[in-house]
């Protein structure tokens, strides 16, 4: 069940991103609200998976290697990083032909504030602590 509510937000969060700007986009149709949730809900999805798999497996080893670079930044690096692994996932899902696309850095970056937000908000709400 905990998995299930990470996705869920992870979604939220990859929706809300690709919502609020401009170079973060899903293709498919823009028609209807009913036909375009219905076209873009199996790539949020998945993009979500992708998401989640390289923040599990990837960005600990990344943020492991910047560490110096982290420390001396304050933390602040952790953002560039943030930034990388969204479009790192973009990438993969651009290799797997499900039509996601993060144009540029700064895109990325602000992209990846706003998903991390939302995830946070959406998985307080309805994953529970133990």
């Amino acid at each position: 069940m905990r998995f299930l509510g990470t996705l869920i937000a992870t979604m939220a969060g990859v929706a809300a991103a690709a919502w609020l700007f401009d170079g973060i986009w899903f293709e498919g149709t823009d028609g209807p609200l009913g036909e375009e949730l219905r076209d873009k809900v199996l790539p949020v999805a998945l993009v979500a998976v992708i998401v989640w798999v390289v923040d599990q497996v990837v960005a600990p080893v990344v943020k492991l290697l910047s560490l110096p670079l982290v420390v001396l930044t304050l933390g602040l690096f952790l953002l560039v990083v943030n930034a990388a692994m969204l479009m790192l996932a973009a990438w993969i899902a651009g290799q797997a032909d499900l039509g996601f696309h993060v144009d540029g850095f700064w895109v990325a970056l602000g992209g990846a504030l706003v998903i991390t937000l939302v995830e946070r908000v959406v998985s307080a709400l309805l994953v529970e602590d133990r």
